[in-house]
């Protein structure tokens, strides 16, 4: 009756209604993965709730900060840094790093990022003034190792993981850029005439060893022939004794045949002394100076004075 009778209260009551619904509804927290929430009960720290569903009670507790516990990565603005050797560069860094206490990244340093730069910049001042400009430009990952363990040190207490540390750039003062340039273009140039006098060295010898093949191959080819011309005049001669022998051969053979028909005949002395004779004409018809008479000339002479009578009674 009191409330109905008083309808403004209804209203006031449900909004007060309403408002504590959504308070004790907005209490329930949900931490997503991979993050962390720092939590202070009446301005002090409380706890850090990890991933899930979590009730905060009004008024007495409050979520202080939400941290990523993902691997992070700050690409900070180059700055300028001297070597030992008086050359002004400018070197920008890129840090990456992973939160692990969420504590005391909360409450260790005030802007840890703007610490982290901070840091990084002074610590690679002092490891660029202990090297000299060469030494600069070609040994990044050790300049990377020692910022990373650097860095890493002085940030535990933040709560911070420094998990590697590059450097993106280095760009030295422009008139060393331009000599670098020139070396650089030298020694390509250097390195291009010597690969084209290895290049013409490696043709000579490939074009003395071609001459020396080749002269090799005509001699072996001369000797070659040379060989097969000795075995044909070795082979000719061999077949012109051969022809020789085989016509002594034969002519022997013949003369003895005639011979033996001569004996089978019945020839006496006259024959023979007449074959004599024929003998001694064709020996006298040499070119020999001396001719030995046989002792029985005389007796020769007669008995061809003989045959010459029977021939003309005939």
């Amino acid at each position: 009756m009191f409330l109905a009778a008083n309808p403004g209260l209804v209203i006031i009551l449900g909004i007060i209604i309403l408002i504590i619904v959504i308070i004790f509804a907005s209490s329930f927290k949900i931490v997503p993965q991979a993050n962390a929430y720092v939590v202070e009960r009446l301005g002090a720290y409380h706890t850090t709730w990890g991933t899930g569903i979590h009730f905060l009670t009004p008024i007495f507790y409050r979520i202080s900060k939400k941290v990523s516990l993902k691997e992070q990565v700050m690409d900070f603005d180059p700055q300028p840094v001297i070597t030992k050797d008086n050359v002004t560069m400018q070197i920008d860094t890129v840090v990456f790093f992973t939160i692990t206490d969420p504590k005391a990244y909360t409450y260790g340093v005030d802007n840890p990022i703007y610490a982290i730069e901070k840091l990084t910049a002074t610590t690679l001042r002092n490891i660029i003034g202990e090297i000299e400009l060469d030494a600069t430009l070609t040994s990044r990952d050790l300049i990377n190792a020692r910022m990373r363990e650097t860095l890493d040190i002085a940030t535990d207490p933040w709560g911070i993981k420094v998990n590697r540390v590059e450097l993106k750039n280095i760009l030295p003062p422009k008139d060393i850029r331009d000599a670098m340039e020139k070396q650089m273009r030298a020694e390509r140039e250097r390195r291009e005439a010597i690969l084209r006098a290895e290049g013409e060295k490696r043709s000579s010898i490939l074009q003395a060893e071609g001459i020396k093949q080749s002269s090799i191959l005509q001699a072996e080819a001369k000797r070659q022939a040379l060989i097969e011309e000795a075995e044909g005049i070795k082979a000719a001669a061999i077949l012109k004794a051969q022809g020789e022998a085989q016509a002594i051969l034969e002519l022997q053979e013949a003369k003895a045949k005639g011979i033996e028909l001569i004996k089978k005949a019945g020839a006496d002395n006259a024959v023979l002394t007449i074959k004599s004779l024929e003998a001694l004409a064709e020996v006298s018809k040499g070119q020999a100076t001396k001719i030995i008479v046989p002792s029985n000339l005389q007796g020769i002479a007669g008995l061809a004075t003989s045959l010459a009578e029977i021939v003309k009674e005939k």
